[in-house]
């Protein structure tokens, strides 16, 4: 028996030989690294973060770059790693990409162990019928306004980025720093501009 599993809809079924998949499939030759696999080291993670200057949540997003990882565990690597979704890719520092490194694999294996996530609406199930208990885990996801229940202290925020739902804790996850200006130029800006002189 055959069973496929598509609550949000967004996928289908197409039946191929095998040794036409190359030709009749190209989406597949452009997904990224497989994130569980074991191609998918450290220095396979930096590389892909410090060749581009993108926020980090959208980046995760990315099928053509990290393959697997949806809406659900973009916000909860984040939130383990401890960064922004708005941090810029290129600037993370190598504690951070190792922190990172670690979330993927982590929150990953996690969830596949605890069947995945179903939601409040129950459209997703295993393929046994039985709903998958990775919700029970989840530290931002889906708790916009509670108290965060990894430092006690944040109330975790909800964002919109680039169209998805995106939650996070303020205090775990600090939002980067925009660079500042000089105090020289400070001082400057605040200065009045001299009227013109007028002629003899």
């Amino acid at each position: 028996r055959l069973l496929f599993v598509d609550p949000r809809t967004f996928g289908e079924v197409v039946v191929y030989d095998p040794a036409d998949v190359a030709a009749e499939i190209p989406e597949l030759h452009r997904l990224g690294v497989d994130p569980i696999a074991d191609v998918f080291d450290r220095p396979v993670l930096a590389a892909i973060l410090r060749h581009r200057s993108r926020r980090m949540k959208p980046l995760l997003l990315d099928q053509h770059l990290i393959a697997g990882i949806g809406n659900i565990y973009a916000d909860e690597i984040l939130h383990r790693a401890g960064v922004h979704p708005e941090a810029i890719s290129s600037r993370l520092s190598p504690s951070s990409v190792t922190r990172l490194h670690e979330a993927i694999g982590t929150i990953l294996a996690t969830a596949v162990e605890h069947r995945g996530s179903t939601l409040a609406d129950a459209r997703y199930v295993d393929l046994f019928g039985a709903p998958g208990a990775y919700r029970e885990r989840h530290r931002v996801y889906g708790r916009a306004g509670e108290r965060c229940l990894t430092c006690g202290r944040g109330v975790i925020r909800r964002l919109t980025e680039t169209g998805r739902a995106t939650a996070y804790c303020p205090v775990c996850q600090r939002r980067p720093f925009k660079p500042q200006r000089s105090r020289a130029a400070r001082v400057e800006s605040r200065e009045p501009t001299p009227p013109p002189t007028r002629g003899a």
